[in-house]
């Protein structure tokens, strides 16, 4: 179970970030991998006006949490793409990046620290486990943070993210339950399942299977 104890971010402020546009506030919660070297190497990029690039939180691999632009604020971290139907993720979310490269398991302090992190920003703002997802997730084909190595299940047994189907439906389109998860953004079906697959079946490979289908399946409402 996550920690009650209430975390304490190391200040370390970026200049790139603006106002969330339109009165919006964070109704997503977007995760990545930083694919750097140290998470020091992160800091510094993150704080650099060149690349116009910075998020919310950074947790380093040791658990180290600092935070680089406030929550009220719209940092630069998502980019291009669609979530539910939605653009301007920026505008709507808070981005977290994670020291990883990417091609390795994410460490056990690092992960404590997003299980205490999650649950504060989730009821801060009002934000359903459905609302917490991958850069791949809403950018299909051109991102793939936080990879096939971060452990979603961790999250969803946590209620931390949406949970995966247990069961197929009746007469079910690939497609069209991707787009009730959230997958709207426009994309071929081999980059949507890429997509689906980095969150839900990271060690499946080849043509769609009828597991693919299972996992983007709705919940019975009594779980």
């Amino acid at each position: 179970m996550p920690s009650t104890t209430k975390l304490s971010p190391i200040w370390h402020p970026s200049p790139n970030f603006g106002p969330r546009r339109d009165g919006l506030s964070p109704k997503l919660i977007v995760l990545h991998y930083t694919a750097m070297e140290s998470a020091a190497a992160a800091l510094e990029r993150l704080c650099d006006p060149g690349p116009e690039v910075s998020a919310h939180y950074l947790i380093g691999r040791d658990g180290a949490l600092w935070q680089l632009v406030r929550e009220e604020d719209r940092a630069w971290h998502a980019g291009a793409g669609e979530w539910q139907g939605q653009a301007d993720i920026n505008s709507r979310s808070i981005g977290i990046e994670l020291d990883n490269g990417g091609d390795h398991p994410f460490a056990e302090p690092q992960m404590r620290v997003l299980e205490q992190l999650l649950p504060e920003l989730m009821q801060r703002w009002t934000i359903a486990p459905e609302g917490v997802i991958g850069h791949s997730d809403m950018a299909p084909g051109r991102k793939s943070d936080p990879g096939p190595r971060f452990d979603w299940q961790r999250l969803e047994h946590q209620r931390l993210a949406a949970r995966r189907g247990t069961a197929l439906e009746p007469n079910v389109n690939f497609r069209e339950l991707a787009q009730n998860r959230g997958y709207t953004a426009t994309s071929d079906e081999k980059t949507l399942l890429n997509s689906t697959r980095l969150r839900y079946r990271p060690w499946a490979s080849g043509p769609l299977h009828l597991d693919d289908l299972i996992a983007l399946c709705p919940l019975p409402k009594s779980t």
